[in-house]
């Protein structure tokens, strides 16, 4: 596992090999660099994904995507750390108010309906990471585990005050939002036309809203 990926490593958060500078066309080509890369690991996966073809894809020599990022898992990790901020952006990770937050949740899933070439990358990244010594490992796993505990956290917050159900397991409900999130995903991305994922989850978040609350 590459230790960069590793929690509370403030590379991983901002990705690594990055100036405090950059110039617009600096800028321009590692957006470029970026999109041609979140589009090969969605077709062929981090461990399969030829790291000249991403330089040929963004338009760039290899020496050219290496001056950038000087190897796929410095690549890899900049796009794990977009994502966390492009998530945050949607969802206001301070919000404590369950039934807001879990509405929340629902917003998140649209806008993922909007990103699917996204989605699809990370999908793919998230279930290769678990085979061994996946250098995403570590981000997917402390990701996980953060959002159990923050799913949770609010849930309990709500039993706390009185309003959901004493008999509510805070955790239970946490992973059950996890899995059907990621579900849903899957099965979106193999019928697109089909499966109304931000609608299912809207619908299963007002009945679960019902569920949860005190009577």
């Amino acid at each position: 596992m590459d230790s960069r990926l590793k929690a509370g490593d403030p590379a991983a958060a901002t990705g690594v090999t990055v100036r405090r500078r950059r110039s617009p066309k600096g800028e321009e080509r590692r957006e470029a660099i970026l999109r041609a890369a979140m589009a090969r690991f969605a077709e062929d996966g981090f461990q399969n994904a030829s790291f000249a073809a991403i330089a040929q894809d963004a338009g760039l020599t290899l020496p050219g995507l290496i001056h950038h990022f000087p190897t796929k898992v410095d690549l890899l990790i900049a796009l794990l750390a977009r994502r966390d901020v492009e998530t945050d952006n949607v969802q206001d990770i301070h919000v404590t108010a369950w039934r807001q937050f879990l509405r929340g949740l629902v917003d998140v899933v649209r806008r993922n309906m909007e990103i699917a070439e996204v989605v699809r990358a990370f999908a793919v990244l998230n279930v290769e990471s678990l085979t061994r010594n996946h250098p995403a490992e570590g981000w997917f796993i402390e990701r996980t585990n953060a959002l159990r505990h923050r799913f949770a956290m609010v849930i309990a917050e709500g039993i706390k005050s009185g309003e959901i159900r004493a008999d509510v397991s805070a955790e239970a409900i946490a992973a059950e939002l996890i899995a059907l999130m990621d579900g849903l995903q899957i099965l979106w991305l193999r019928a697109p036309d089909t499966v109304d994922m931000a609608g299912i989850f809207g619908h299963h978040i007002e009945r679960l809203i019902r569920h949860l609350e005190q009577a």
